[in-house]
């Protein structure tokens, strides 16, 4: 990965929606937002695709089309990176019915215990197999709330942001995406 220059929220030069609104009039000031934002969108995207020369190609579909579109973007009391997310999510599917780049899930083993703790099943190597095994079999919604939650370790408010959804909404859909997955768990560990 190349090293991008960044700008931290705090600092005095950063002010999103000024320089959402400067970038709209001069799309040459899009710059710091996109330097900003790349690295986060581009790790998003590799998690997901797990092939570095396709997560770039994805990322820069996101940022071409964030400036081609940016002045259709309305602040809305959100930050600007759920509305990158969102391009971003748009640009792997798309990706992904293109078969352009094949879906993975991206998980180490101390994300893959956080999952197993939430069922209550004991941390074993036969267990986390099934586990793997199963995990690629939900469909592509729930799964993507699962890793949202659990491997990227997001709030329920992010989930919802970057997703369309409402907080409490989110939380509704990543419970029955973790029944989904327990039900999938339970039926594989009892046919072996």
């Amino acid at each position: 990965m190349s090293a991008s220059l960044q700008i931290s929220k705090d600092h005095p030069l950063f002010d999103e929606v000024a320089q959402i609104d400067r970038a709209k009039r001069n799309p040459a000031h899009f710059a710091p937002l996109y330097k900003f934002y790349h690295e986060r969108i581009f790790l998003y995207i590799f998690k997901r695709v797990e092939e570095e020369e396709i997560a770039y190609d994805i990322t820069s579909c996101v940022f071409v089309k964030a400036l081609t579109y940016l002045n259709r973007y309305e602040h809305r009391g959100l930050p600007f990176s759920s509305w990158l997310y969102r391009i971003a999510k748009s640009e792997l599917n798309q990706s992904f019915r293109d078969k352009k780049a094949q879906r993975t899930v991206s998980i180490d083993s101390m994300q893959l215990g956080v999952v197993m703790e939430e069922f209550n099943i004991d941390e074993n190597e036969h267990q986390r197999e099934i586990l793997l095994k199963v995990l690629p079999l939900m469909k592509d919604k729930q799964l993507q709330l699962i890793e949202m939650r659990f491997f990227e370790k997001r709030s329920f408010k992010e989930m919802g942001e970057i997703l369309e959804l409402t907080e409490n909404n989110a939380k509704v859909k990543t419970f029955r995406a973790l029944i989904k997955l327990k039900e999938l768990y339970t039926k594989h560990n009892h046919q072996k």
